[in-house]
């Protein structure tokens, strides 16, 4: 029987044929990925450049059930596998209801679709990496493109790993010495490498991180200081690492990768500005989607997100739970309607949607990774576990009091009675910033695993949303899918096919599957 690894990676073989250069992600398959041998497909600057924009593609267009565009692993797939795990976005249709209501088993066809995406991506950024040194040696690039696409690779890999340890391991914050996922760090691009891939196993959660930091350090290094939100860049690895050190509880590690980026990013006066346009000082780094290249009509985020009023799909709208919620001051901007002009959420018969994406057609929305304004909340937070209180509660201010009228005082120490007070502000504000954009169960993962959170909180009970007066307060929340952190469901199982297939070194499944 051919392993997973064969059958699957195998297909990142496409990398050696791809050539863009309109775009970070468009690209072309001139021939058969199988017949491109390593050195042709390095043998010049443009070749090398297509290479590395081949592993933007696979993130922004993925593979699910033998197909791409589907929003796997960094598209509108993932973005609500995110939040459908959490409580404050609300499944209204068939589509993530697993996920949703924690119906998971090894055989899931969404799960298995993130990390065979996420493997092939990590498989592309590996072929990369070990080919760069010889096309530089070979006169096709110069050392400093090496660099800047070592660089690139590198943060690839790190950001595509981080993705699998949270979704199927259990956090750091809990035990490091738990069962981690298989890091993978040289290429499957031939028969004889399928044994020693096979043969590379979960190791633990301390020793995921400790290589997923080695890479950023040496992503950091090598990158430019380019503020381009479309190719990482010295900013994306750094604001990464403060991601990582945060799910760590590395405090001080999460305020130095900060003190790097404070004067180089902004948080935007108009909170709705990283979502329109194509750069803003927010945004550190995006999959960049146009009109000819995007995860198609069951992958783009306005298509999944919008308000089916408006001509999208509609699987997915905000919850009434959040949107009820007494922290959600009334008057701020993030609750703005759409209307004549634009706004933050669309609002119709069946409930309020978000309009951070709004390219139903050509679905152009980047995918957005890392904004400045998650750096922000995470020093706010770190400053907080520190009792640097004043310095934290400035930190939160700056990222609330945009989105404020004048005539809503900034909060003051005053509004707190403690420490854990203001933590818990910290954390409630980042589910509004960051509302819709995918971020919510890595929080309720590392939380969880902290103790500070039981686990997945209650939602509203699936499909039973079914209009505006849930929002407005007239009609009762019903609520349900609450999942104990001690649960089995909490994280993801292997896929089925991965251990199974794996004759020589299977991987150890997750308990309880």
């Amino acid at each position: 029987m051919k392993t997973l690894i064969s059958n699957k990676i195998k297909t990142a073989f496409t990398i050696l044929a791809m050539v863009g250069i309109t775009s970070s992600c468009d690209v072309v398959d001139l021939q058969p990925a199988n017949i491109i041998p390593d050195a042709e497909a390095f043998a010049d600057a443009n070749r090398v450049n297509a290479a590395v924009l081949g592993i933007y593609e696979s993130a922004q267009r993925g593979f699910y059930l033998g197909a791409v565009q589907r929003g796997y692993p960094f598209g509108a797939a993932s973005v609500q596998q995110g939040d459908m795990r959490g409580e404050d976005m609300y499944n209204d249709q068939l589509f993530y209801e697993i996920t949703y209501i924690n119906g998971q088993n090894p055989q899931t066809a969404n799960n298995n679709g993130q990390w065979i995406s996420l493997y092939r991506m990590i498989n592309r950024a590996n072929i990369v990496i070990e080919n760069l040194p010889i096309a530089q040696s070979n006169g096709a690039i110069t050392t400093e493109v090496m660099n800047q696409f070592m660089g690139e690779a590198l943060y690839l890999r790190a950001l595509a790993h981080h993705e699998l340890v949270i979704y199927f391991a259990r956090p750091y914050s809990d035990n490091p010495s738990s069962l981690g996922i298989p890091y993978r760090t040289f290429a499957i691009n031939d028969v004889s490498k399928v044994g020693p891939g096979e043969a590379v196993g979960r190791g633990t959660v301390q020793q995921v991180y400790t290589q997923l930091l080695a890479d950023l350090d040496e992503a950091e290094r090598l990158l430019n200081t380019s503020t381009n939100p479309f190719r990482a860049q010295k900013g994306a690895a750094i604001g990464l690492k403060a991601r990582v050190k945060l799910h760590m509880e590395d405090w001080d590690g999460v305020l130095a990768e900060y003190e790097k980026l404070k004067g180089i990013y902004a948080v935007t006066a108009n909170p709705l500005a990283p979502f329109r346009g194509g750069t803003s000082t927010d945004n550190i780094f995006s999959f960049e989607n146009t009109a000819i290249s995007n995860p198609g009509v069951n992958g783009a985020l306005a298509n999944m997100y919008g308000n089916p009023n408006l001509g999208s799909r509609g699987l997915v709208k905000i919850s009434p739970l959040i949107w009820r919620a007494e922290f959600w001051h009334p008057e701020d901007l993030r609750r703005s309607l759409r209307g004549a002009s634009d706004g933050f959420v669309s609002q119709g018969p069946l409930g309020i949607f978000t309009n951070k994406y709004t390219d139903n057609v050509t679905f152009s929305d980047k995918s957005i990774v890392m904004r400045f304004s998650e750096v922000v909340l995470a020093a706010a937070e770190a400053n907080a576990r520190l009792n640097n209180l004043e310095t934290s509660l400035n930190l939160l201010n700056s990222v609330r009091n945009r989105a404020l009228p004048a005539t809503v005082a900034p909060y003051t120490s005053a509004d707190f009675a403690n420490a854990d007070e203001l933590i818990t502000a910290i954390i409630n504000e980042t589910r509004i910033e960051f509302l819709a954009e995918g971020r919510r169960f890595p929080n309720i993962h590392r939380l969880s695993g902290e103790g500070r959170m039981p686990g997945i909180p209650a939602k509203a009970t699936s499909r039973s949303i079914t209009g505006i007066a849930f929002y407005t307060g007239t009609g009762t929340i019903p609520t349900d899918h609450s999942l104990a952190y001690t649960s089995n469901l909490f994280i993801w199982p292997l896929p089925l096919e991965e251990i199974l297939t794996n004759a020589s070194a299977p991987l150890e499944q997750n308990p309880g599957y």
